[in-house]
């Protein structure tokens, strides 16, 4: 039985990717809704019928009460005993199958599935944002609204049908029962009504936004934990628990009063409407009385009368809360909308091909790049390199080696300028393709929280074990991995290797690194101080391989320790964002300009820290 509710809806259904979801909270919804739309119908009708049933036992206890006032017990009997086992029958089965189902519409259809939806999609497209949109935000608060939202999106719609749908069916047949039984006993349920309404908006109106302020705060205090231990090297290599402690304690604080202020809000609707229903419960049992002692009502009319308001009474808070909870809710995926629906910062063109990679030619045509900053990047560079050639770049930080590099992968569209591959714009071409053609391996060697084996097949997943484990031999990594373990047991290529890696030394990350890149095999080849993590011997004896690796590849080779490139075919020297110098090694130390200045101060091999200046 649960299968077939759990099953009603394919939360991973095929869908249409937008490069630009809608931005208002309701077309949001509602565009996530979509695969849910008839069972929403089913579940609201469902929930108007149960709240039907809830009122009808209402009006029959009344009528229950004037049956057996009416004759002798054996006489209500012998007349009504039938229309009693009906009664019976009905509240012993066919309520309990009919909110059964409605429960498990609600519970194992929409609230597993509406949730897993939302978080599945929202991480797609969170995925298929640019590399500078998660620069410009913390990756801790980007996951927290991946998270939060979507159970405040089920939650929203839960509390739609559980208490929306069910407080006006409620209401609407309170109004018909009190009416059929005296008109005049709907006054003041209607003037109740009336105000009761206008607190739900009061509520609604302040907690709404008090609720999104909080959500907000709560936000802030996850993303600055987070900064503290994905940076807890740092924390404690300076000895600054203690001003870690107070930066994260000030969003604390901020949260809390942010909470206050809404629990205040609360408190003032909690008072209020236990006036008010107090209001109600006076009124219509004194006015059913009023009527019963003038001869106009029944006993069972003041029964269920009072049964009626006693019910209404405990329904409110109910209703009251569900709102506020709904409305806090709505301000949750509201909040979690600035992220996950942001559009896609950089997409490929309509119609764009996969890249037809044939000899490897890359040119740079008048290639200008400053992060919208006017100053820094690239500055209308023009460069070709040639199929299958090696060329270094060089040059101070800040001169655009990396920008270069960035542009190349396309984790930015150029502002100026065009990069071409074997004459194709890739601009033009679908990013997934260009890169999987190009193989990189970066200073910064981070890995993912998974096993060594999983992290070198991401190079490559449908490699074989063979080929992974050659890979590892080629980067000098397959002795040291088969000497590693985790704290759950896990040996060898099985071991988790922590986040980003860091239960492995820079080394260890940068030689699994540069397997992973081995195995991937792509015709470009992209090394940005590749080497620079390892101690010399390992660092000689993988530059043999790597010499190896970059065979028949077009390669580009950023380096501050200018032997690892000396052998390139040419060296590229940049300096504040333009091409100054270009040649062989030998050639560019003739002509005695700033790669042979910076090759003379070079200690160890290094670009001397007094040529250095602000990090790209």
């Amino acid at each position: 039985m649960f299968r077939f509710f759990e099953n009603l809806v394919d939360p991973y259904v095929p869908y249409e990717e937008k490069d630009a979801p809608p931005r208002q909270l309701l077309p949001f919804l509602m565009d996530y809704a979509r695969p849910f739309r008839s069972i929403f119908v089913v579940t609201a009708a469902l929930k108007s019928v149960v709240a039907a049933i809830e009122v009808s036992l209402v009006w029959y206890v009344g009528r229950l009460v004037d049956l057996l006032a009416a004759g002798t017990p054996a006489e209500v009997i012998r007349d009504h005993g039938t229309e009693f086992l009906l009664a019976a029958l009905a509240v012993i089965l066919l309520r309990p199958i009919i909110s059964g189902i409605d429960v498990a519409l609600l519970h194992n259809t929409i609230l597993p599935n509406f949730g897993t939806l939302i978080r599945w999609r929202s991480h797609r497209h969170v995925l298929r944002q640019p590399v500078g949109w998660f620069e410009n935000d913390f990756a801790g608060r980007i996951a927290n609204r991946i998270m939060q939202t979507p159970p405040a999106a089920g939650d929203a719609v839960f509390q739609t049908f559980d208490a929306v749908a069910f407080a006006i069916t409620t209401l609407i047949g309170s109004v018909a029962l009190l009416f059929d039984a005296d008109p005049r006993l709907t006054v003041p349920l209607l003037i109740w009504i009336a105000l009761y309404l206008l607190l739900l908006r009061w509520t609604v109106r302040r907690v709404g936004p008090a609720s999104t302020r909080s959500s907000d705060a709560r936000s802030a205090v996850t993303g600055r934990v987070v900064d503290s231990y994905s940076n807890i090297h740092s924390v404690k290599m300076f000895a600054h628990d203690t001003r870690e402690i107070d930066y994260a304690g000030e969003a604390i604080e901020t949260a809390r009063k942010a909470f206050q202020a809404e629990m205040r809000l609360i408190t003032r609707m909690d008072v209020a409407l236990t006036a008010l229903n107090g209001g109600l419960i006076v009124s219509v049992t004194g006015l059913s009385l009023w009527l019963w002692y003038h001869g106009q009502a029944t006993v069972g009319v003041v029964a269920a009368a009072t049964a009626l308001v006693l019910r209404l009474n405990n329904m409110t808070y109910w209703i009251m809360w569900a709102t506020s909870n709904l409305v806090q809710a709505l301000g949750i995926v509201a909040e979690g909308m600035e992220t996950i629906a942001q559009p896609i910062g950089l997409v490929d063109r309509p119609g764009a091909r996969p890249l037809d990679f044939r000899e490897g030619r890359i040119e740079i045509e008048g290639l200008s790049h400053h992060y919208g900053r006017g100053f820094g990047g690239l500055d209308r560079v023009s460069l070709t390199i040639r199929p299958g050639e090696k060329i270094g770049l060089v040059g101070r930080s800040g001169s655009g080696k990396s920008t270069l590099v960035k542009l190349l992968l396309r984790f930015y569209d150029p502002e100026a300028g065009r990069i071409l591959i074997d004459g194709q714009d890739i601009t033009e071409v679908r990013q997934d393709s260009l890169r999987r053609r190009i193989g990189m391996v970066q200073q910064d060697s981070s890995l993912l929280h998974r096993s060594v084996r999983e992290n070198i097949l991401y190079g490559r997943p449908e490699a074989g074990e063979e080929e992974m484990v050659e890979a590892a031999r080629r980067a000098e990594a397959h002795d040291f991995i088969l000497t590693l373990t985790d704290p759950e047991g896990r040996r060898g290529y099985d071991a988790q290797v922590g986040e980003r890696g860091v239960k492995l030394s820079g080394g260890q990350r940068q030689r699994v690194a540069l397997a992973r890149v081995i195995l991937k095999d792509a015709p470009i080849l992209v090394l940005d101080e590749a080497t620079s993590a390892l101690d010399s011997e390992v660092e000689a004896a993988i530059q043999e391989t790597l010499y190896g690796v970059m065979e028949g590849k077009t390669v580009i080779a950023i380096a501050h320790r200018l032997s690892t490139i000396a052998r390139m075919d040419r060296i590229v020297v940049l300096d504040d964002g333009k091409v100054v110098e270009e040649g062989s090694h030998e050639e560019l130390l003739t002509r005695r300009g700033l790669y042979s200045r910076f090759w003379e101060r070079q200690s160890g091999g290094f670009i001397g820290t007094e040529e250095t200046e602000a990090a790209e």
